[in-house]
């Protein structure tokens, strides 16, 4: 990485007289931001957010806004090389910094210094950041409900890709998506839900399909058309069979013990 080196000291103090300059900076505007919404006091923030990426391909993007007091307030458009108001206040910072053109300065960071400063943190973590855990797939009836449930846990990376198929046709509509969640172990969960009457499940076969890149195959997960009846006979049967199991255990007990009793205690 040219230019880059943060494991030397002469960096760090750069890096700190940079950051201590730019606090100064901050304060400065967001006393103006006061007089341009017409404030005389109280808390306000001002905070600037920016971002890089890039693909395995190589395609970089990236982007940069700026939010007053919890709001969006302007923000770089990468594909025209312009800044954009978000509200009314912001409109003469809009032409200041297209004036100045910043956004040819903040495009070239963005897709440039930052993806090698990305890259240089990525070779620090590979081991961590390019591991691959396979995800373990499960479908379930949600109680008193229609729904059925397919249920991705314990996989990484965080990208998985949940289907709902009937008769191997991607279905989308009566399907639900919900957000990726975090495991405490780091891995990510993620489930997906499907509205599917006993009747469809009849004439129809279902499947659940996950892919991920720790698969070489995708999962799937074919729902049975008995569908939540099935669960429960398997529920009865089993608690019949324990009760018969323990109804036995006392027959026999009780001759076991009717047959150890001494001769002289049964005449009494």
């Amino acid at each position: 990485m040219k230019n880059i080196s943060d494991d030397d000291p002469v960096y760090w103090t750069r890096e700190t007289q940079f950051q201590n300059a730019a606090q100064e900076i901050y304060k400065a505007d967001v006393v103006t931001l006061m007089q341009r919404f017409n404030q005389t006091g109280g808390v306000h923030t001002l905070q600037r957010m920016y971002s890089c990426e890039i693909d395995d391909d190589g395609t970089v993007r990236g982007y940069e806004q700026i939010g007053y007091d919890g709001e969006d307030f302007i923000s770089l458009d990468l594909k025209h090389v312009t800044w954009t108001a978000a509200k009314p206040q912001a409109v003469i910072s809009e032409n200041k910094l297209n004036s100045e053109k910043t956004a040819h300065f903040e495009k070239h960071y963005l897709e440039n210094i930052c993806i090698e400063w990305l890259k240089k943190y990525m070779s620090y973590g590979r081991e961590t950041l390019e591991r691959k855990v396979r995800p373990e797939v499960s479908t379930f009836h949600k109680h008193s409900s229609p729904d059925v449930v397919c249920h991705a846990t314990g996989f990484y990376p965080k990208e998985v890709v949940i289907i709902w198929q009937r008769d191997g046709e991607v279905m989308l509509e009566d399907v639900e998506l919900r957000e990726t969640l975090p495991n405490q172990d780091g891995s990510f969960q993620k489930r997906s839900m499907l509205k599917v009457s006993a009747e469809e499940l009849q004439k129809h076969t279902y499947t659940c399909v996950v892919q991920h890149s720790s698969l070489d195959k995708e999962i799937v997960k074919i729902i049975l058309r008995d569908g939540r009846s099935g669960v429960l006979r398997i529920g009865v049967i089993a608690a019949v069979l324990v009760i018969a199991v323990f109804v036995g255990f006392l027959i026999w007990k009780k001759k076991s013990d009717f047959k150890q009793v001494p001769q002289n205690m049964n005449r009494k």
